[in-house]
């Protein structure tokens, strides 16, 4: 599985990659990065499935925790003098990144989760579904199109302009970025909670929620412990379960100061 790439920064900065959520791609991290890469050098991926990263049948954690850890062998960021990464995760990202630090947790120092917890999420993107799936792509002339054929499903015009980032024109007609037909496939492997054959991971773990967001409930307090016993919470005033794209300054503040302990 070979995972697109992009980074940020000077390889004398100790490395942080950053894992996207369902239906996103490296480039919804660009201007982030930017101003970590001040202190970090930042890599984002395109997991698979997703971007231009490759496809594949399978959305289990576990395989995408594997798709992490041969990237990071590729980068040798040992010869670098970097023994472990800090790794960042939102959403389903965040959940691949809660699976490579149960499974490998020698591979990494620090951990933050943003706006999703490790538990199995009742089905949410049915709607998302239905509206992507009703886009012909054969006939559709352009992008505005493709966003007044969304509205019926999808009111929010944020999501929507989200949504159709994976929107590209191959040749004569328009194509996804993503593999839709096995995101569908597969949600149900997406919407399950990460798996621990191993002890809990006791690094330094940061859970970052958006107040306005309903994926972290107080009574997932016990499966966070659980798995992560040394977590701590931040709650971000005023954002919904994008805080990194709603209030990015204060985002970024609160994560450098995280990892640069």
């Amino acid at each position: 599985m070979q995972l697109n790439a992009k980074c940020y920064g000077s390889s004398d900065n100790p490395p942080l990659v950053i894992l996207h959520g369902l239906f996103g791609s490296l480039n919804n991290w660009a201007g982030q990065s930017s101003v970590l890469a001040e202190h970090f050098q930042v890599w984002t991926l395109d997991l698979r499935n997703h971007g231009r990263s490759d496809w594949d049948d399978t959305m289990s954690y576990t395989a995408m925790s594997d798709d992490l850890l041969q990237f990071l062998d590729q980068q040798q960021f040992e010869a670098q003098g970097f023994q472990q990464i800090r790794l960042l995760g939102h959403s389903m990202g965040g959940k691949v990144a809660m699976q490579f630090a149960l499974d490998h947790p020698d591979r990494l120092s620090h951990l933050v989760v943003v706006d999703i917890a490790p538990v199995r999420y009742p089905p949410n993107h049915d709607e998302v579904f239905s509206g992507l799936n009703s886009i012909d792509l054969t006939t559709l002339s352009s992008r505005g199109e493709a966003d007044k054929q969304l509205q019926q499903q999808i009111p929010d015009p944020s999501v929507r302009q989200f949504l159709l980032t994976n929107l590209y024109r191959d040749g004569q007609h328009f194509a996804w970025r993503m593999n839709l037909s096995a995101l569908q496939q597969q949600y149900d492997q997406i919407a399950a909670a990460p798996q621990s054959s191993n002890a809990p991971y006791r690094g330094p773990t940061l859970f970052i929620k958006g107040e306005r967001s309903d994926y972290i409930q107080p009574h997932y307090r016990d499966s966070i412990e659980t798995l992560f016993p040394t977590a701590q919470a931040r709650v971000m005033a005023g954002v919904g379960h994008w805080p990194h794209a709603e209030k990015p300054k204060a985002f970024n503040a609160l994560v450098s100061r995280f990892l640069s302990k």
